[in-house]
């Protein structure tokens, strides 16, 4: 009984443990899934996001902080310009940062810029400059020059009145950005689109979508743009859309640039993100599939060694599988020392020596065995049941006190005197006299147990199918 009892645990054991295991693998591997989707996405958004910040919001804070200077202000607010002294001061800032500067100033209403060159900045011919004039806003940023096509970053300049004294700003070739783009896209095979609120594209790294004598690519004219829902064209959300360029599919990432009011896309070719999140995936699987089938083979094993062990139990009796009283010594030295505090309980089959007389040894043999069976099956998983005598047992209950003893010992023999009797001798009912003793102090056994023989004796003396307690004085 007690060999099934522990398989019984122990497949119930086996279970849970396979049924975590399966559950925290399968959380494992969506979790690894989940991360290698944001690793992938990381990894594309990390040097875009570098490249933005070094073309273009380096040039921005750049112009800003030149911007602020008092020189470009002195150069602009005084009653003459000095045009020599503008030259030089522009060709010193191109020497020093290596891009393109400019000055427009609003009474001298000419643009000069570092080459060396000049505009005349007339209504009607150069329409930047009178565009952002009026525009709210400290900066701007545009495309311009036609003939050598320029990203322009437009800062306003004021005295100290707040009176407008025209703009200084930064120019940088699109040629210079299409390379860049085009190192990028060969190494990590990602596209740019870089589009203002109207959906023009300001730049990209497909120079057929370069903007070239003011003639500007929209979105709109874009085959899988126009492929899109309507409304997610009207409100430009294409962040984690999936779209198919040239029957390659593409995820879009999205990122605000707001000091230009600008919004730059990054398409990624899904192909790569695929192998490398289905590497993980494989990966999971197969470790889930080796921890299940270890798992099996555990409970595989375990199951032949119990059938293994089985046998032998079918032919030894429960009864004479209990621990007897030298074996018993050890393990109630092991309770004080642990517990300190112990009941014992004494059983007596009542009548053992009549049922023997009248019925046989064999009888009185299956007699044993149904009480030593029903008292291990019904005491708690820590208790020790061992036999006593020739017809007694002894239960040991650790660190449990006589009054809750008491009432195990009673349930115990109301439990054997109403059990379904010998399918052999439907007639012959069986009952036990238990004896109650307890200690809570490192005491022998033999002391202990001779307290509970001697309840034992006073139960039988009553009468049989009783139990009496003898606690220790």
């Amino acid at each position: 009984m007690n060999a099934f009892r522990t398989l019984h645990r122990s497949i119930l054991l086996l279970f849970a443990v396979v049924v975590i295991a399966i559950v925290t693998l399968v959380h494992f591997s969506i979790s690894k899934i989940v991360a290698e989707q944001s690793r992938a996405q990381q990894q594309s958004l990390s040097p875009a996001i570098s490249l933005i910040v070094e073309q273009l919001l380096k040039p921005l804070h750049i112009s800003e902080a030149l911007g602020k200077s008092r020189q470009l202000v002195s150069l602009l607010e005084a009653p003459t310009l000095n045009e020599d002294e503008v030259y030089e001061t522009l060709a010193r800032l191109e020497d020093e940062f290596g891009m393109t500067f400019f000055l427009a100033s609003e009474d001298a209403r000419m643009q000069y810029n570092s080459d060396g060159t000049s505009l005349a900045l007339k209504e009607g011919e150069v329409s930047w400059y009178f565009k952002y004039k009026d525009v709210d806003a400290p900066a701007v940023a545009d495309i311009g020059k036609w003939e050598d096509t320029h990203f322009y970053i437009d800062i306003k300049l004021f005295n100290d009145n707040g009176r407008f004294l025209g703009f200084f700003g930064i120019g940088k070739s699109l040629k210079s950005f299409i390379s860049v783009f085009e190192t990028y896209k060969q190494q990590y095979g990602y596209d740019f689109l870089f589009v203002d609120k109207a959906g023009d594209i300001m730049l990209s790294s497909d120079p057929d979508l370069v903007a070239s004598y003011s003639e500007f690519t929209n979105l709109t004219e874009l085959p899988w743009y126009a492929s899109l829902p309507l409304d997610v064209q009207n409100l430009q959300a294409l962040n984690n859309k999936l779209v198919s360029i040239d029957q390659e599919e593409y995820l879009i990432a999205e990122v605000k640039l707001n000091q230009f009011d600008w919004t730059v896309y990054l398409l990624s070719p899904l192909d790569e993100r695929q192998a490398e999140i289905s590497q993980a995936f494989i990966f999971s699987v197969v470790t889930l599939l080796i921890v299940v089938f270890s798992l099996f083979l555990l409970i595989y094993n375990l199951l032949y060694y119990f059938r293994q062990d089985m046998q032998p139990e079918l032919i030894v009796r429960n009864a004479n599988r209990l621990p007897d009283r030298n074996n018993l010594a050890p393990m109630y030295q092991d309770i004080i020392t642990h517990h300190e505090s112990v009941s014992v309980i004494l059983v007596d089959i009542d009548n053992f020596g009549v049922i023997n007389d009248t019925y046989g040894r064999n009888v009185g043999d299956e007699v044993l065995d149904k009480v030593a069976t029903f008292l291990t099956s019904s005491t708690r998983e820590n208790d020790i049941v061992g036999r006593w005598s020739s017809e007694e047992f002894i239960v040991f209950l650790p660190g449990t006190g006589p009054h809750e003893a008491t009432e195990i010992a009673q349930n115990l023999r109301h439990g054997l005197a109403t059990s379904p009797p010998l399918s052999s001798h439907p007639q012959l009912q069986i009952t036990g006299s238990f004896g109650v003793s307890f200690t809570a102090s490192k005491r022998p056994m033999n002391e202990v147990t001779a307290h509970a023989e001697d309840a034992l004796y006073q139960a039988r003396r009553d009468g049989c199918n009783l139990v009496r307690v003898q606690l220790i004085d």
